[in-house]
């Protein structure tokens, strides 16, 4: 069991440090890194996901546990005299579409607790300096708010206008000397950026080969989110609060998850200016936006009649895993409509469809029929919004009839037709769809 003593010691302080954030804008903390003591970093130690993939070091939590009071002691020792180094992190890469993939970063667990250390410092101090447009990676907040904010912000505002932004390989690119520039806004404790940037630097084992990295924040460690939230802050949601709304004649917000987010504007005209702000901005922080996955957009109460004016379709845009359209409530008035993109909608099939064929001679169907029902509750979870009925209903459809495809090829004869099939699902049933994130709190718009 961790000492919970000491880590109340260490909470109390963290709570010192965001009330002195909050009274005092301008304050510089010079004096951070004596908080990552032994206590503090078992703390944050059993905090750590204990089944997560290991680094290059191969040592896994319980391993690193079994000896924890002399890991930690040796840690510290490092870290006060300044012999901290983090190894390489491990890449992998995990398919972000059809045609992509995704790389990550895997820290050593030594790394991983640490990053864990810093990043709830930086918590502390930025969660007092986040604007509320911002959503990704902070406490109390998720992408369901992020996405309630875009709905009622277009429903509550005469937005006709949308800014479908994409930052091209936004973690690989982030400029290291802008990163420790911004972290010394708040930071001047010479000794905890030292260790910032040390991670900054520690590059990846690719293939068995060490690439040294002098742009990015690898996705996959406890650092990086807050780290890009930070970077963010400063390049692009104050920005956009303290200059861009102020040169804009109507309605303009921006809604922020991660490195997704998308600028709501009433008029065409600001609309553009804002897209071509956007695109100078990034440039001069090291970044891009994609030119062609970046695009205004109309969008709005009016666009469906606009669209029909023009003979054309009402425009739509993707945003968290969502398509959000222009529709029509039951009554006939104005609503944003939400469903699961095509593409995430088609990856989940996929997804499901290779597992059920790994696991269907593998196990046994009593050990992993559990397991599909609960990745279809994880599906409604996170799919389950408002209006989006119609293909959560499609995705059980779907889950059904590869569980009754692979079901089928676990040997040359046919074990189950479509009515033993119903009646097997009648006595061991899977989760329905269900509507978790109820999004349409506001009267819809005349």
């Amino acid at each position: 069991m961790p000492n919970t003593e000491p880590e109340l010691s260490t909470l109390r302080k963290l709570i010192l440090i965001s009330e002195r954030a909050r009274q005092d804008p301008k304050c510089q903390f010079t004096s951070l890194a004596h908080l990552l003591n032994e206590q503090y970093l078992e703390h944050c130690y059993h905090r750590l996901g204990r089944d997560r993939a290991s680094g290059i070091d191969g040592v896994t939590w319980q391993e690193y546990g079994e000896n924890l009071e002399e890991n930690l002691r040796e840690l510290v020792a490092r870290l006060k005299a300044k012999r901290y180094r983090p190894l390489p992190a491990r890449r992998v890469y995990i398919p972000k579409d059809e045609h992509s993939t995704r790389p990550l970063g895997l820290p050593a667990l030594e790394d991983k607790i640490v990053q864990k250390g810093i990043a709830l410092i930086l918590e502390a101090i930025y969660e007092e300096d986040f604007l509320d447009c911002s959503y990704g990676f902070r406490p109390g907040r998720n992408c369901h708010q992020a996405i309630d904010a875009v709905d009622k912000t277009i429903m509550k505002n005469p937005i006709n206008h949308v800014i479908d932004a994409d930052i091209k390989g936004f973690f690989d690119n982030v400029s290291h000397d802008w990163m420790l520039e911004f972290l010394h806004v708040r930071i001047a404790d010479p000794s905890f950026l030292l260790l910032i940037r040390r991670f900054l630097k520690a590059g990846y084992m690719d293939s068995g080969m060490l690439v040294h990295t002098e742009r990015g924040t690898p996705q996959g460690g406890n650092l990086s989110p807050v780290l890009s939230n930070i970077f963010l802050h400063y390049v692009l949601d104050l920005w956009f609060d303290k200059r861009v709304k102020r040169q804009v004649r109507g309605a303009c917000f921006l809604v922020r998850y991660a490195d997704d987010f998308v600028c709501l504007i009433q008029y065409q005209g600001d609309a553009q200016h804002v897209a071509a702000e956007l695109r100078e901005r990034f440039a001069q922080f090291g970044l891009q936006l994609h030119p062609e996955k970046t695009r205004v957009i109309s969008f709005g109460r009016y666009e469906r009649e606009n669209a029909q004016r023009q003979k054309r379709r009402a425009n739509t845009f993707d945003f968290l895993g969502f398509t959000h359209f222009c529709d029509r409530s039951r009554r006939g008035k104005f609503i944003v409509g939400h469903r699961t993109s095509r593409k995430k909608f088609r990856k989940k099939c996929q997804e499901l469809n290779q597992w059920l064929k790994r696991v269907r001679n593998c196990q046994p169907v009593k050990e992993w029929w559990p397991i599909l029902a609960a990745k279809l509750r994880g599906h409604y979870q996170y799919y389950g919004v408002s209006g989006n009925m119609p293909r959560l209903k499609r995705y059980y459809g779907v889950a059904t009839r590869l569980a009754l495809k692979w079901l089928n090829r676990r040997s040359q004869r046919r074990s189950f037709n479509w009515d033993r099939f119903k009646q097997y699902l009648e006595r061991y049933p899977l989760p329905t769809p269900r509507i978790v994130h109820d999004l349409y709190t506001l009267s819809p718009v005349k």
